[in-house]
Formats: structure tokens, C-alpha cells, sequence
């Protein structure tokens, strides 16, 4: 009864994977055609600009691939996870499942069970193939630890997903009306997704200091310049993760915001003048980081936290449907 109840879902399902896979994987090939080729030119010493044009050729359709991945738990839980019970509950047909033999517990367990696990194959799988065919444009970057990159890639997705099913199966139980429970699932998985790359994830182990030299190639890459000392872009080689970054401070560690020559700099030196103009004070940053080899341990803790949400969300779900639901 559950496949019956689902089947029409798990079709549209199917024909959307089957479609997405035959895009990456045509655009997988693509994209390490052409950085095997350009790979070539680099080892020939004619690497200047190569890269860069590998990347600037597919970053849009990788990025919004990625966002449609990041999108894909949410669309998951509303259409596959809010129905599963209040199409029941609004229908009046729970009360003759309940008659049967079969006990409330039984019920929601095989629908949780069953549609669960279609949930996390399906993110898994899309994950999987985009992970795969994106992987030379990542190792191009080198920036795994950006939310586009992180949130879309790996296993992440696999726990978002069984998140999202299960936070929308438990506003199905409570709310009972399906369109209230889709738009409370809509707002309260943003609000989950905003809070937890930007509060909690760069915690999740205690960053580390660094202090990053001014010098002129890093003055020539980076994306803002504040009038009292503040800038922006700062760049580490090797991938990590920058949490935060300090002002401008000079030899001594002085605050440069309001001496005359950070003034002069900014505001009197034309933009070529700018990185030698900088770069002869021989000032500095202080950044925090998370290291690029704590990637792997971040996707871990991250989908250990979203399995314990999904836990006690399922245990409600069990709580509400035996002791408050009739």
C-alpha cells in the first residue's frame, strides 16, 4: 500500500535522476577532457591564463547545479514528506489502516522506512554525480569549504535530505493541513541552513591563527579595501577555510585604520599604485582558519548533527501518532 500511496512520486523521481544523470555525465566527461588538455599545456610551461579559462568556462553551470543540489532536500521533504501523512489525515483514510491489524507504530515505520530510504538514495545519488563530474573544477579552486561547495557535495546532502523528509512527515503530523506543513517546512529548513554554516559549523572544531604578509601578489587578489584598515579576499594557499580576518595591522601589530599612509593608499593611489603603495609597509593580517584537511571531519560532524535532528524527529512522529492522533 505504502509503493501504491508513493509510486506516482517515485516515477517523477526516477525520470528526474535519469535526466540529471545523462546531463553530468556527458558534462563530467566534458570537464575532465578539457582539464586533461589543459593539464598538458601547464606541464609544457604554458600554464599562464589556462586554468583560468578551464574554470571561467563551466563555474555557472557547476554553481547552479550546486544550488539546485542544496535546493533539491527541501523540494524532497515538501512534496515526498508532507503528503505521506496528511493526504491520509485529510482523506479520513488512517482511521481504516488503523482498524486493521496493522498497529500505528507498524504504519508510520514502514512509511518512514520505505520513503526514507528513497529519500537518502536519491540525494545520494545526486550527490554522487555531481560530486564526480565537478571534481576538476573543485581541485582547480581548491575551495571545498565554500557553503556552495560543502552543502552539494559529498554526504551532506544524504543527511539534509533525510532531514528534510523527516521535519516534513513531523509538520504533516502536527499541522494535518499540507500546504501550511510545505510552507513551515520551506521556512524553518532556511532558517536551519542559515544558521548552521554560519554559527555553528566554524566550530564544530577550534580554528586555528595564522598571520598572512601583505605582500604584492596578495594585495593584487584581494576584493575590498576599507578606508580604516579593513580588507576583504584575503587568500591561504592550500585550501582552508577563512573564519575571520583581522584589519590591516603593521610591523608592531598596530592597528594601520587611521595612519596617513593606509589613508594614502586607499584613497589617494591609483589601483596599479595600490599593491606596491601597501606592500612596502610591510604590513599584515591576522586570519582564523580551518585547515583543508579537516574537509572530511566537518562533513562527518555536520551530517552527525543532521542524523540526531532526524532522530528526534522520528521519535515525535512516534510520540504523536500513538498518544495525540486520532
Amino acid at each position: 500500500m505504502t509503493w501504491r500511496q508513493f509510486r506516482t512520486q517515485a516515477i517523477i523521481g526516477i525520470s528526474a535522476l535519469v535526466l540529471l544523470a545523462a546531463y553530468l555525465v556527458i558534462l563530467g566527461e566534458q570537464i575532465r577532457h578539457t582539464y586533461d588538455a589543459d593539464a598538458a599545456q601547464c606541464a609544457k610551461g604554458a600554464c599562464a591564463g589556462v586554468m583560468n579559462e578551464f574554470t571561467d568556462r563551466y563555474d555557472t553551470q557547476v554553481d547552479v547545479l550546486g544550488y539546485a543540489l542544496i535546493v533539491v532536500p527541501v523540494l524532497v521533504g515538501m512534496f515526498w514528506g508532507v503528503p505521506l501523512i496528511t493526504r491520509e489525515l485529510e482523506a479520513g483514510t488512517h482511521r481504516l489502516a488503523w482498524n486493521q491489524s496493522v498497529t500505528r507504530g507498524r504504519w508510520l515505520a514502514v512509511k518512514l522506512g520505505f520513503v526514507g530510504l528513497a529519500v537518502v538514495a536519491f540525494t545520494g545519488l545526486c550527490s554522487l554525480l555531481l560530486t564526480w563530474a565537478a571534481s576538476p573544477i573543485d581541485k582547480v579552486h581548491d575551495n571545498r569549504f565554500t557553503p556552495l561547495v560543502f552543502d552539494a557535495r559529498d554526504i551532506v546532502p544524504v543527511a539534509y535530505g533525510a532531514f528534510a523528509f523527516l521535519l516534513a512527515t513531523t509538520f504533516g503530523l502536527f499541522v494535518r493541513r499540507t500546504v501550511p506543513a510545505m510552507a513551515a517546512v520551506l521556512v524553518v529548513f532556511a532558517v536551519v541552513q542559515g544558521v548552521i554554516p554560519t554559527m555553528v559549523r566554524p566550530d564544530y572544531v577550534a580554528p586555528v591563527s595564522q598571520t598572512v604578509p601583505l605582500t604584492k601578489a596578495e594585495v593584487s587578489g584581494l576584493s575590498f579595501f576599507g578606508e580604516y584598515g579593513t580588507v576583504g579576499g584575503v587568500s591561504v594557499h592550500g585550501g582552508p577555510w577563512i573564519v575571520s580576518t583581522s584589519a590591516v595591522l603593521d610591523a608592531s601589530g598596530k592597528d594601520v585604520g587611521h595612519t596617513a599612509w593606509w589613508s594614502n593608499c586607499v584613497n589617494v593611489a591609483s589601483p596599479a599604485q595600490l599593491p606596491d603603495c601597501v606592500a612596502k609597509e610591510n604590513a599584515h593580517v591576522d586570519v582564523t582558519l580551518q585547515p583543508a584537511d579537516r574537509f572530511w571531519s566537518f562533513q562527518w560532524y555536520e551530517t552527525g548533527i543532521f542524523a540526531l535532528f532526524g532522530v528526534v524527529l522520528a521519535g515525535l512522529c512516534f510520540w504523536r501518532i500513538r498518544s495525540r492522533l486520532s
